[in-house]
């Protein structure tokens, strides 16, 4: 997979994508990120990026063409799935959206800034708009390295154990069981018996029960 980010501030993403999984799936080559800094497509002598809004109003608006600029160096090098916006009022994004993401081959994510950008973006350049959430932050780059993560695990070959990502929570709707490890009992606390009795059948079915009940408690609109 090649994940494209349009961003102007690349550096946000240093410690995000040289760690854990993603570094790993990085070196072995399951997926390639590379940044653009939208400032490089400024045709202005000082690289400004932004401007005021026409017709007044607070702060400032990201301008269409340095990104213009930028996705159409980016349209010559590859053919993109998706270009997505990440925006606060743009379609949620959950778990279906990261399954369907992942059997992508090109993306493209441009981080707003500032009041965000210039409407002729979103109108005329990008293919769909996600959020991580009904909350405002500084920028779209935290909302692409969440969305990224979620979508690099999926892809085959990245995660040790492949099964583990189809056993995550809301893959089938519902929150994950509680999960133990060793030792079985520990300042008292002890691990159900049920999990210690060898019995996968019987456990498989605790673990649904489990997963129902959890997500009946703490999320009840996943229930339908």
């Amino acid at each position: 997979m090649q994940i494209d980010i349009l961003t102007l501030f690349p550096q946000i993403f240093d410690g995000t994508f040289n760690q854990s999984i993603i570094k790993r799936a990085i070196e072995k080559q399951l997926v390639h990120i590379d940044l653009h800094n939208i400032r490089n497509y400024s045709l202005s002598k000082h690289k400004n990026v932004d401007d005021y809004p026409f017709g007044g109003g607070a702060g400032m608006v990201m301008s269409v063409e340095p990104i213009d600029l930028c996705l159409q160096a980016l349209h010559k090098l590859r053919k993109f799935d998706e270009v997505i916006y990440l925006s606060p009022d743009g379609e949620l994004f959950n778990q279906k959206i990261a399954n369907q993401l992942s059997g992508k081959k090109n993306l493209a994510f441009l981080c707003g800034h500032y009041k965000g950008v210039d409407e002729r973006v979103r109108e005329n350049l990008i293919t769909r708009e996600l959020s991580i959430g009904n909350f405002v932050l500084t920028g779209g780059e935290l909302a692409a390295a969440v969305i990224t993560d979620a979508i690099i695990r999926l892809i085959p070959g990245v995660l040790g154990d492949e099964s583990s990502a189809l056993s995550d929570s809301f893959q089938d709707d519902l929150i994950s069981p509680p999960v133990y490890t060793r030792p079985a009992i520990y300042n008292g606390w002890k691990v159900p018996d049920i999990l210690l009795s060898g019995h996968q059948a019987k456990i498989d079915e605790w673990h649904h029960e489990q997963s129902l009940e959890r997500t009946r408690q703490r999320r009840p609109d996943l229930i339908k």
